[in-house]
């Protein structure tokens, strides 16, 4: 049975602004009741235009509202377990944007201190939730493209909002952990939760901005069952933002462009008289519009699936577990980008996962002395077969004629 939930907002910025457009948007019944921010300036005017009954500049007074039942988290990462602490002690759900954490221990605390008090608590990793990804989540896990050998993952855009996030104590980091967070947790997603990750390989550098965190990144990690996952981060990419995810398996292929094309394009010399979209560097030239950005970055989703969790005593897709494993992942990454080696993971993990075995499709009879390798149609209309022998282990090539 669906309730009516008031909610603590803990932060006023963009993403407070996503997280109130999302739950006020048409008619929804769940609603911020107040709002947190350590700008009592913000926090009103925030207030006022969002029509929230109630504001302060006091955390403690926020979180403990007694009209209140539900905290959700959008304040800087440096604050977070101070935040999920305060309301799993105040007995509140809790739902804390990504990264869950600045360091996988940190996370830890989080994930016993929910526990611990019973309280249900959701990660907001909104970017496993857009429709297309959604679609293509229930496509892989029908068998669409066999099994998933390489997933790759790309966010990047000219730099965050906040002056926090450059702030490389305050976020825990740079483009990694703001970023690489989206990349890797859609990774998981597709490759499969259960399967565990077990090292990384890491690229950070600070190529443009004169700061001490790194603003581009490239990751490597790899699974138990032999699966590859790839991320590319930058703060320094000219043009909009740059959201793309391709996946790889046996039986298929799968590309996801979510924003720098959006089935929206728009030339003007004079602008469109507004706001275009997240990370937009321009409003005149060519343009590409979102037309419910909100819908399309996946916050509409995602707050449908916590809400609904919430009230069925469920979990969510993604749990306060699965922000502490991309964290663990992160932490990973940041010391094979010192080391410059491969990074072993360390994990309270329940599955081993399984090794990848070829599929029967991959094979001929059990009679036959050959294994198929690959089967391709020539331009002449014939069939080439690359064998191997399974007695010999010699590589062979045969053809066969036009049926």
């Amino acid at each position: 049975m669906q309730k009516e939930h008031k909610i603590t907002l803990l932060g006023t910025g963009l993403i407070g602004t996503f997280y109130t457009m999302t739950l006020h948007q048409q008619r929804g019944r769940d609603r911020m009741h107040m709002v947190y921010s350590q700008d009592g300036k913000k926090a009103k005017e925030f207030a006022e235009e969002w029509g929230i009954p109630k504001w302060t500049t006091d955390m403690e007074q926020a979180v403990y509202d007694p009209e209140t039942d539900v905290v959700v988290v959008g304040i800087p990462n440096d604050m977070h377990k101070k935040a999920v602490l305060m309301a799993a002690a105040a007995g509140k759900a809790v739902l804390c944007t990504k990264p869950l954490a600045r360091t996988a221990a940190e996370a830890k605390e989080m994930l016993a201190a929910v526990a611990q008090a019973g309280v249900f608590s959701g990660y907001l990793e909104d970017l496993v939730y857009p429709p297309k990804t959604l679609k293509s989540l229930e496509s892989v896990k029908n068998g669409a493209l066999g099994q998933v050998l390489w997933v790759r993952s790309r966010e990047t855009h000219a730099g965050p909002h906040s002056d926090w996030f450059w702030d490389k104590e305050r976020a825990g980091g740079g483009a990694i952990i703001d970023m690489g967070c989206h990349c890797i947790e859609i990774i998981r997603n597709f490759i499969g939760k259960e399967i565990r990750p077990l090292e990384v390989m890491c690229w950070a550098d600070t190529l443009v901005h004169p700061i001490d965190a790194e603003d581009h990144g490239i990751g490597l990690i790899r699974f138990q069952n032999g699966a590859m996952g790839q991320f590319e981060v930058s703060w320094a990419f000219r043009g909009g933002m740059d959201l793309r995810d391709e996946v790889s398996g046996t039986e298929g292929t799968l590309w996801i462009d979510h924003f720098l094309r959006t089935g929206f394009e728009m030339f003007t010399t004079v602008g469109q008289g507004g706001y275009v979209a997240e990370k937009a560097e321009s409003d005149t030239g060519w343009l590409f519009p979102v037309g419910d950005e909100v819908h399309e970055l996946g916050y509409t989703h995602m707050f449908v699936d916590m809400f609904n969790a919430l009230d069925a005593g469920s979990n969510p897709m993604e749990t306060f577990y699965d922000g502490y494993v991309v964290n663990a992942i992160i932490d990973a990454c940041y010391r094979s980008a010192q080391t410059k080696k491969w990074e072993p993971l360390s994990l309270e993990f329940g599955d081993d996962g399984q090794k990848l075995e070829p599929e029967a499709s991959h094979q001929v009879p059990e009679e036959d002395p050959h294994i198929i390798i690959k089967k391709e149609r020539m331009p002449n209309g014939r069939t080439k077969l690359i064998l191997k022998e399974k007695a010999t282990g010699k590589i062979i090539q045969k053809i066969i004629d036009k049926d």
